[in-house]
């Protein structure tokens, strides 16, 4: 089975291989249709799809914008309604990145969950991060009317963020203070340019007619001077961001021949791609079909573990029974070494036995001569008994005779 589970993962990734490489031939082939393309990461892939002439403006943006700080953390948003409860806005950790705009001076906040933009905050400096526990850390956005919250895996990466969000929104004070400086100085020349016209005036109307002292010294004038003053201020400082706007549309045009350049090779490395993919695709029916053969031996194979289980069983048996007869094995072994002791005792024994035997044999004689004595003993016992019985008799008689010889002696004293 761990076999079968094997080819399954690898014709898996087979498969997700070849559908990466579909997809990618595909986005290729649609850009090598135009001339100019934009190329774009999506995962392990690259996609191609074709450009305009003109950038979009967020292309722009994308261009000019470089992260400066990345980290991961699970987003949450303050509850519109209650404005107490947390609700998650990415189901899992996502990358949250510090972004710095070069043309704006300015920097953002912006967070990313698939093809949806989870945070996209401009930092000022009114902003405040506050950390609420040790991995847990919040601002305010009055821009977007929302509280943004970030849950980090640790304290370290908390303490990092917040540090950089100080130092940002430090930069971010300086760059508005400049800004301000700026438009303080532009106002200011401004309004000498305004000056300095009226004087002009009056000077070349010295060496003028009375009509042109007369228009000159008009009010109207002065303002319609300042204006175009003005405008040519506002003129200038068009020309100077259009050659800015040239120089990145130039650069812009640079890194759209070098990427022409490598959808050229990219587009002559197709066929090979597919080439490739049509290999994948025959090497992915034959491993289905390796598939197949071994689903159908993994039932047999299925059997003979459970064949193989059971002799297992078995042989487990015979082994705790084998080592039950090697113990009684080496119980008899040790038996057979008392076993000459035991004969000698044997014979020792054997040999009483038959002198017990003997004797007993004399002994049994003894008794059947006892015996007979006995029985001769009780026959004279009874001869005697008879004789006595018969002497007692005749005593009796004497002893009687002897009474009436008594009495007869008595009688003879009384008469005398």
């Amino acid at each position: 089975m761990t076999i079968l589970k094997m080819v399954q993962v690898r014709l898996k990734r087979a498969y997700n291989l070849f559908k990466g490489t579909a997809a990618t031939l595909n986005n290729f082939a649609a850009a090598a249709q135009s001339g100019l393309f934009l190329c774009t990461v999506d995962g392990d892939h690259w996609k191609a799809r074709p450009l305009p002439l003109q950038l979009s403006h967020q292309e722009v943006n994308s261009a000019r914008e470089q992260p400066i700080f990345t980290t991961r953390a699970h987003v949450f948003q303050i509850d519109p309604i209650t404005k107490k409860n947390w609700v998650p806005a990415s189901k899992q950790a996502v990358t949250v990145s510090y972004f710095y705009d070069v043309t704006r001076n300015t920097y953002r906040i912006i967070s990313v969950d698939g093809a949806k933009v989870i945070i996209n905050s401009t930092i000022t400096p009114n902003m405040t991060f506050t950390k609420t526990s040790q991995k847990f850390g919040q601002w305010a956005d009055s821009r977007a009317n929302t509280v943004f919250g970030l849950g980090f895996s640790s304290e370290q990466q908390l303490t990092k963020f917040a540090d950089k969000f100080q130092e940002v929104k430090t930069a971010a004070k300086l760059a508005r203070d400049k800004s301000q400086d700026k438009i303080e100085t532009s106002s200011n020349h401004s309004q000498e340019s305004g000056c300095e016209t009226p004087s002009s005036t009056q000077a070349s109307s010295v060496n003028g007619t009375d009509d042109e002292k007369a228009s000159h010294a008009s009010p109207a004038d002065i303002h319609l001077k300042s204006e175009n003053n003005k405008l040519k201020i506002a003129l200038t400082q068009s020309a100077a961001n259009v050659k800015k706007w040239e120089i990145e549309l130039q650069t812009l045009r640079e890194s759209n021949a070098r990427l022409t350049t490598a959808l050229q090779e990219s587009a002559a490395s197709v066929e090979q791609w597919r080439r490739q993919c049509c290999i994948c695709r025959d090497e992915n029916d034959r491993l289905r079909n390796k598939l197949d053969k071994l689903e159908e031996q993994s039932s047999v194979i299925s059997r003979e573990k459970e064949k193989n289980f059971q002799l297992k069983r078995r042989i487990e048996d015979l082994e705790s029974e084998l080592r039950e007869k090697e113990t009684e094995l080496k119980d008899l072994r040790k038996q057979s070494e008392i076993i000459p002791q035991l004969m000698s005792e044997c014979e020792y024994v054997s040999e009483k036995l038959e002198a017990a035997e003997r004797d007993n044999q004399n002994l049994e004689d003894k008794v059947l001569s006892l015996r007979s004595d006995i029985e001769e003993s009780k026959y004279r016992q009874r001869h005697l008994k008879v004789e006595l019985k018969s002497f007692l008799e005749v005593l009796d008689g004497k002893i009687d005779d002897l009474h009436d010889f008594r009495r007869g002696l008595s009688k003879l004293g009384t008469d005398n």
